[in-house]
């Protein structure tokens, strides 16, 4: 049994189709370990073509955390994930099981090992405003806005991460403070051991695994599963539902 202060975690990252999941199982497979999800739409239970998910077959292999525990209809967070995140590794350490967390959203990543700033609560209104303002202006010119505003974060995310767009507006107009001086305020890292893995193949090779997956999901049934997410008639700001539409809008083509 691991003392928190020593408890050992191993994050095995990279692009999409890089080969994380799989490194992780063999890893897991062989040291007696457990897989915890680390990305941001892996989360939701609606996703499980449209975000990868481990098939049964996979978790049978190995004991698997964090995959599609929301319903599409919840807003998932960082907040939320990092605090399951810790749970997890808590348990694992119980257990004597190494935890290898595995994911591609770089912000879960950076929360876990560094501290979650402590931004307040963003009023519905703010978030609408923000929606709507991406909607009309297409993210070239919703990113221009912002750089007025956040001029780091803007010059640091593309126009179509929508996602992190309007949560760095929201948090400025919100708060008067950017994400980054809310980050400079955080309480700090968890007391864990961690070790990275990234895994970054070749362009070439990693194009052509994503043009693979991407014949394999279609096969497994993908467009089903965004039409009957997209039939839910969930709201558009919901994070499940960008797997779901288009990720770029005609005024940033």
């Amino acid at each position: 049994m691991h003392s928190p202060k020593d408890q050992p975690v191993v994050i095995i990252a990279g692009p999409t189709a890089s080969g994380k999941s799989a490194l992780a199982l063999e890893l897991a497979a062989a040291f007696g370990g457990i897989i915890i999800n680390a990305d941001s739409q892996q989360i939701y239970r609606d996703l499980r073509i449209l975000s990868a998910q481990p098939d049964a077959a996979t978790m049978r292999r190995a004991p698997h955390r964090l995959y599609g525990f929301l319903d599409a209809a919840e807003r998932g967070s960082v907040a939320i994930w990092r605090e399951r995140a810790l749970a997890e590794i808590a348990a694992a350490g119980t257990g004597d099981l190494l935890p290898f967390l595995v994911g591609g959203t770089g912000l879960y990543l950076r929360a876990l090992q560094r501290g979650l700033a402590p931004v307040p609560t963003i009023p519905a209104a703010i978030r609408a405003e923000a929606a709507a303002l991406y909607d009309a202006l297409g993210g070239t010119a919703f990113r221009e806005r912002l750089a007025a505003l956040d001029p780091a974060a803007a010059s640091r995310l593309p126009a179509g991460d929508r996602q992190r767009l309007l949560r760095a507006w929201e948090v400025v107009r919100a708060t008067g403070r950017t994400l980054d001086e809310w980050q400079r305020r955080a309480p700090g890292p968890a007391p864990l051991r961690f070790a990275t893995i990234l895994i970054m193949p070749p362009r070439e090779a990693l194009y052509a695994a994503c043009d693979r997956r991407f014949v394999a999901m279609i096969a497994d049934g993908a467009l089903d599963e965004a039409r009957a997410l997209m039939a839910r008639g969930l709201p558009s700001d919901l994070p499940a539902t960008r797997s779901a539409r288009p990720a770029v809008t005609p005024n940033d083509r």
